[in-house]
């Protein structure tokens, strides 16, 4: 069979396969990509690009590597939602690089930002003073969340003789049925005073948690449960 003949078939044979692989492992938009997805993705690329010019080595063998690509960001996924210490260290944590419209310079280092990254990304959120800034936070995706103070708020407080609610940042203390207790250090609380506020008393009920979050202010809880009635 002619060399370009094998070159034509390896290109078609790869493009599907690579396809139906992307299809299975889901749809995401490149902003919204962990370091993680964003090696896998030019890992399987770059082997697909190899196959489709490769008349020495056998198929076979990128089909393994493929398959181990395809398996490798499945088998994270599945351990990150069992461990929440794994996935802060595979994927990293949100970095709060604003809070109350002053620079965390700490942060801002662990973040590998500078100032005028962060002045830039603010302003294409629509902020362009500090002031107007709550709390101004690094996601895993390297995308900037903001949370502005009361006044800027959508609602337009300011046309009204109404005082404006200072912002709170929401701590989740419990994250799909695990406790994070990274935040409950912050809030100067155990696993014990968590447990009992919230009356769990088996690993079942803890499981069942998908979000709780704590208001310093109420010292209240808000959760939201994967299923209502579970024991």
């Amino acid at each position: 069979m002619p060399d370009y003949v094998v070159v034509l078939l390896n290109s078609v044979i790869s493009f599907v396969i690579l396809f139906i692989i992307a299809k299975m492992l889901g749809k995401k938009q490149i902003a919204e990509l962990s370091f993680i997805d964003y090696v896998v993705g030019i890992s399987i690329g770059s082997i697909v690009a190899n196959w489709s010019t490769d008349l020495d080595t056998p198929w076979q063998n990128y089909i393994i590597a493929l398959v181990i690509y395809f398996i490798f960001p499945i088998s994270i996924t599945i351990l990150e939602r069992k461990t929440l210490s794994l996935k802060a260290f595979l994927r990293g944590r949100p970095i709060i690089i604003i809070e109350n419209g002053k620079f965390d310079y700490k942060n801002l280092k662990k973040s590998k930002l500078d100032v005028n990254d962060v002045l830039g990304m603010c302003r294409d959120k629509g902020y362009f003073s500090l002031s107007e800034i709550a709390y101004a936070i690094f996601e895993t995706n390297g995308n900037l969340s903001v949370m502005p103070v009361g006044k800027q708020r959508p609602t337009v407080i300011d046309d009204f003789d109404i005082k404006a609610k200072k912002a709170q940042l929401e701590k989740y203390v419990i994250i799909d049925g695990k406790i994070d207790y990274s935040y409950l250090k912050m809030l100067d609380k155990d696993e014990k005073w968590l447990l009992n506020r919230l009356q769990i008393k088996t690993k079942k009920q803890l499981k069942n948690i998908l979000i709780a979050f704590y208001d310093v202010k109420t010292d209240n809880f808000k959760l939201h449960y994967k299923k209502r009635n579970s024991n």
